[in-house]
């Protein structure tokens, strides 16, 4: 069993910045953000792989965040700049142990985080 926590979270205005962090307590295949938003869907944030540190990213995201990892600190970071208000959520931290399909689809993930909460105002 793999343990996860994140932190990072908190409040800041549209256009600031906020890193969030995730540790995982072992081995993991990759590690991905997910945020859920009230009425939503959890979607798909980043997801970098840990061995190779190929990463991916959603849509909404990409070029304004950065998925990394310190491996000597099993630790997975989301750096999120120029946020805006439609980027409030609660964030997940996730991993899998092996390749399960698309990495977007929080179904295929074994381990998840308690969340952080992410609001950013306008």
């Amino acid at each position: 069993q793999v343990q996860l926590v994140e932190s990072g979270g908190g409040s800041v205005e549209a256009g600031g910045s906020l890193r969030l962090s995730c540790v995982a307590s072992g081995y993991t295949y990759s590690m991905a953000w997910f945020r859920q938003a009230p009425g939503k869907e959890r979607e798909g944030v980043a997801v970098i792989y840990t061995g190779s540190g190929s990463t991916s990213y959603a849509d909404s995201v990409k070029g304004r965040s950065t998925i990394s990892q310190d491996n000597a600190k099993n630790t997975v970071y989301l750096q999120m700049n120029s946020l805006k208000p439609e980027d409030t959520a609660m964030y997940y931290c996730a991993a899998r142990r092996g390749t399960y399909g698309s990495w977007s689809n929080p179904q295929t993930y074994n381990y998840w985080g308690q969340g952080t909460q992410v609001t950013v105002s306008s």
